[in-house]
């Protein structure tokens, strides 16, 4: 039964308090003071252990209860959970490419269009170089890439006192993307960039760090852009410091991060005010493990004189709507959109200034302004020459009157009539139109939240509930890094697995196999982990096996910059997005019990071999 439009939120322990949310986190927030939220926490994950039946363990994956039946199961603990049906209704109508053939759990950010929407691209182009009389070699089969980024030579100060928008499909695209985030116009200036590595380079490179500086980041991964912030904060004699994080819970180490917060002195410049020494990166959640954090660290970092750069790239869509965006305002957010979910990861990233901010902001000479694009319509280069040659037609004939009798719902006949105009708009108009954020927006946080928050937790305690059958060492064939079931978790789980042997794995190895059965996953490289030595002793012997380019740096891991990271561990990701589905975490969970076979790997190398004629290459 589809539920009714005015239809409530499900409230099964769902969605805890967002002022719980704050301050609810015992692991990495000084003083919890909402009791009721442990409580709440503890119904939740007995409701998710129930899905399995309490304490039930599977050890040979052909005893898996059915697709049928675990989802009769979950939706017993979560009745309100068909709420959500709204989401699948757009995934059959606008992302019919998510099939049995297509499970996507690689997918970070925001996505612009739908797969419909590229679709009906492809037609109307197609159309239109049909119906043209002027223009035989006009013709395409693939759908139009909705946009093109333009890179400018302009630092960062110059572009948002003086840049603007330099076209129309950019100003509207910028407009929507501010609503999308419920960000003010009026307090936050937008500034689009080639990528998410990008806009931490350009805000390195422009921010005007005080002598003897420090950046100071949390994070319990390594992140390319992260990596790239620090690199260039280093070439300007700035400290990088970092959180600390617990293994293998990923509890960060709230205690010492927030000695190094107060340990960074407000400084007066000659006006007397705050003059900002360092910068301080915080992330809401951890795009790898999910860990949460709280907002509270925002506010404490910008009393004790630190500039504030808030990593939204993990956050789930229109979680920027939330309590605490609105009570804490960082004076930088970086996000990332791409063009289609599951289809097209090409995209752009978004640098928001807080305008009270660009005071903290230098005019660089340096290569600061690499990486600042304007986003352009998308004309193909074969088209260009009919497009020149449409509009000097434009020139020499008159515009002929509309036909009274058409319909005006067909396609516009490319005459000599503003046809590279007409050509033009449709391109511009495909541009500006973001269904997916349409269809995030009709959906609303709440149902979002829920959704997201009970089918990561049945993934981690179905991915939880596989046992060897008689390992050696006791060792559990999966171990998951972070929380494990959580109202409070993020969208995404780490977690690595092992043979009965007790031998790890390969992530590489199980993202090849898993590409295989039709299932895209991630992998990363966990860091900043605090161990004790027999901790320590524990992990060389669990994670010895792993990927050449990880191995000679797993222990006692520095890296180029000189921050002592602690052991690294090499692991296999898995993100859900907007779309996800129940089927879609089943299937995971149905692929990597496969492991349970102790001939598994050996059986899947053999056939892969034996179709390709050649060994996998990891």
């Amino acid at each position: 039964m589809n539920p009714s439009s005015n239809s409530k939120p499900c409230f099964n322990g769902c969605f805890p308090s967002p002022l719980s949310l704050v301050s609810a986190e015992s692991s990495d927030t000084p003083k919890p003071r909402f009791s009721n939220v442990a409580l709440s926490n503890q119904e939740f994950a007995e409701s998710i252990y129930s899905t399995l039946h309490p304490h039930t363990y599977f050890t040979n994956h052909e005893t898996l209860p059915t697709l049928q039946d675990s989802y009769s199961n979950f939706i017993k603990a979560f009745p309100k959970f068909p709420n959500t049906f709204k989401i699948d209704e757009i995934r059959s109508q606008e992302y019919h490419h998510l099939t049995f053939s297509n499970t996507c759990f690689d997918y970070t950010g925001n996505g612009l269009f739908s797969y419909a929407q590229q679709q009906r691209s492809l037609l109307s182009t197609t159309s239109l170089a049909a119906a043209s009389s002027s223009s035989s070699t006009f013709a395409t089969t693939e759908p139009l890439s909705f946009f093109d980024v333009s890179y400018k030579s302009v630092t960062l100060p110059s572009q948002i006192l003086y840049g603007g928008h330099d076209t129309e499909l950019e100003l509207r695209m910028s407009e929507r993307i501010m609503r999308f985030m419920n960000v003010s116009e009026s307090e936050y200036t937008l500034v689009f960039t080639a990528n998410e590595v990008s806009a931490f380079k350009i805000l390195a490179n422009s921010f005007q760090f005080h002598p003897n500086g420090e950046l100071l980041t949390v994070y319990d991964h390594s992140s390319e852009a992260l990596e790239t912030m620090i690199q260039v904060c280093k070439n300007q004699a700035v400290t990088p410091l970092s959180a600390e994080f617990s293994w293998p819970s990923l509890k960060m180490n709230w205690r010492k991060l927030k000695k190094k917060i107060i340990a960074n002195k407000i400084i007066k410049n000659n006006n007397g005010n705050n003059n900002n020494k360092g910068l301080f990166v915080f992330p809401l959640r951890s795009r790898v493990t999910g860990t949460p954090h709280s907002y509270v660290w925002m506010s404490m970092a910008q009393e004790k004189g630190w500039r504030v750069l808030l990593d939204a790239c993990s956050m789930r869509p229109k979680e920027t709507s939330s309590l605490g965006l609105s009570m804490f305002k960082p004076d930088f957010m970086i996000c990332s959109f791409y063009k289609v979910f599951g289809e097209n990861p090409s995209g752009f990233g978004c640098l928001f200034v807080k305008k009270s901010s660009i005071c903290s902001l230098k005019d660089s000479c340096n290569d600061s302004a690499l990486g600042i694009v304007s986003l352009v319509p998308a004309f193909k280069k074969q088209n260009l020459s009919f497009i020149a040659a449409a509009d000097v037609d434009d020139e020499e004939n008159e515009p002929k009157p509309k036909d009274q009798c058409s319909n005006s719902n067909s396609v516009p006949k490319l005459d000599s009539f503003n046809s590279g105009k007409r050509f033009g708009h449709m391109i511009d108009t495909f541009g500006s139109e973001c269904r997916g954020l349409d269809h995030a927006d009709s959906v609303g946080l709440m149902l979002i939240n829920c959704r997201a928050r009970c089918l990561i937790n049945w993934l981690v305690n179905a991915l939880l509930s596989l046992q060897h059958p008689n390992p050696e060492n006791g060792i559990s064939m999966v171990r998951i890094y972070g929380p494990n079931v959580s109202s409070h978790r993020g969208p995404a789980v780490a977690f690595n697995i092992f043979d009965w042997k007790g031998e790890k794995i390969d992530p590489k190895l199980v993202q090849k196999l898993a590409d295989r059965n039709n299932i895209s996953l991630g992998s990363a490289f966990l860091r900043n982990m605090k161990l004790d030595k027999n901790q320590e002793e524990e992990q060389r012997a669990l994670e010895s096996s792993t990927s050449d380019d990880y191995r000679p740096g797993l222990y006692k891991k520095r890296d180029s910059h000189g921050l002592g990271l602690g052991p690294g561990i090499f692991v296999v990701t898995s993100t859900l997005g907007f779309l996800t589905n129940f089927e879609d975490v089943y299937r995971l969970w149905a692929f990597i019990s496969r492991f349970l076979d102790a001939d598994f790997v050996e059986k899947e190398t053999w056939r892969y071999v034996a179709l390709n004629q050649k060994t996998i290459d990891i």
